[in-house]
């Protein structure tokens, strides 16, 4: 979805895809009918946005044929969808049974994640509407916390450059944006500020993730000024909600039902407890207010008296794009965790599915409607 800011300028709405399970082409282009095309409908838009998850096997299959890029741009445009952005985060394998710290690998030591990211940039921009101004990458904020030393960093320097250098030879515009993330070797604006120092910030910026942006207890106001003084371009927004308790004690046995096999929820405290799993949590310090990695639906409350983060969520949108300039013009709702929600929040099947992501769009798009951007009419591509 498209909506106009007040400065002229067009700011895409999208849902990320890395809910959905398929990782080769045929695969993806079935999750456009059986998802995409219907909450499409369900919200009344005449064209959705899509933050695309291309999984690296499939990246490397079309950037090798420029006939099915075309196949995909095609599939995509004819159901009334599109797409500015991709999610270059997870390689591979992210709907498995168990992803766990496995989503951090190949990192930015890497030349595979360098290879990957590169893939992704030259699909995106053969993906892109004509009129789009620009497009976006997001990816791992460099690599998890250990094992990390000065060879490790410098090679993640090393390829941050090469990245910028073959970004400028695009024919296109796309931006790669770090995203920041609990655990890993950035994990708040602060650390963020400092990886961008020396680096080339007209191709590369953050991905402002808002769950994470909650989980390490930064002031929105305050996180986003920090990047600006910085001169770090928040180049994609992630909007999503953290799981939160505000009394880990009473509520262990509601927290226990978040406890799952497939994804790392890492949990921080405001008074310093900091764990790389939910698990781990619970068996240790509960007397402090705790803020979870695990991505909840957006327009919906968790299992009781648990919260959202939703007024992060708000107030980081208010400074975003409530202002007087759009400071990013790329949104995706990020709720990858809908298939291991506990079993009373969780779709029993792709038309539930449809239905509670459909809800998340609405309600991103009527917070968008309170700071006055406008929605788009945009001609139908097909």
């Amino acid at each position: 979805m498209r909506l106009r800011h007040r400065d002229g300028q067009t700011v895409h709405l999208s849902y990320c895809t890395n809910v959905h399970a398929a990782e080769e082409l045929d695969g993806i282009i079935e999750q456009l009918d059986t998802y995409a095309l219907p909450i499409r409908e369900k919200l009344g838009t005449n064209v959705l946005g899509l933050g695309l998850w291309i999984a690296a096997p499939a990246a490397s299959e079309l950037v090798s044929d420029s006939a099915k890029i075309e196949r995909l741009r095609r599939e995509i445009a004819t159901r009334g969808l599109e797409v500015v952005t991709l999610n270059g985060f997870p390689y591979a394998a992210f709907q498995q049974p168990v992803v766990k710290g496995a989503v951090y690998e190949p990192d930015w030591t890497t030349p595979a994640r360098l290879t990957y990211t590169l893939n992704l940039a030259r699909i995106l921009e053969r993906l892109m509407p004509e009129d789009a101004v620009r497009g976006s990458v997001s990816t791992l904020p460099l690599a998890w916390r250990t094992p990390w030393d000065d060879e490790r960093r410098d090679a993640c320097r090393r390829s941050m450059d090469v990245l910028a250098s073959e970004l400028g030879r695009l024919d296109r515009t796309v931006r790669v944006a770090f995203e920041p993330e609990p655990g890993c070797v950035v994990e708040n604006t602060t650390q963020a500020a400092e990886m961008f120092r020396d680096a080339d910030t007209e191709r590369l910026g953050v991905c402002l993730d808002l769950a994470h942006l909650a989980c390490a207890w930064e002031d929105p106001a305050a996180a986003l000024q920090r990047l600006r003084e910085a001169g770090v371009p928040v180049v994609k927004t992630q909007v999503s909600a953290a799981l939160a308790s505000d009394d880990p004690e009473r509520d262990a046995e509601v927290l226990a039902q978040y406890v799952e096999p497939r994804f790392l929820h890492q949990t921080r405290g405001r008074a310093g407890l900091s764990t790389d799993d939910l698990d781990d949590a619970l068996a240790g310090d509960r007397g402090q207010p705790w803020r979870i990695h695990y991505h909840v639906p957006i327009h919906a409350q968790p299992v009781p008296p648990l919260r959202a983060t939703t007024g992060v969520l708000r107030d980081a949108l208010r400074v975003l794009v409530g202002g007087a300039t759009a400071e990013c013009d790329h949104l995706d709702v990020e709720t990858y965790t809908w298939n291991v929600l506990p079993e009373g929040s969780r779709p029993r099947d792709p038309v539930e599915l449809v239905a509670g992501i459909a809800a998340e769009l609405d309600h991103a798009r009527g917070l968008l409607d309170e700071l006055n951007l406008n929605r788009e009419k945009v001609t139908w591509q097909g």
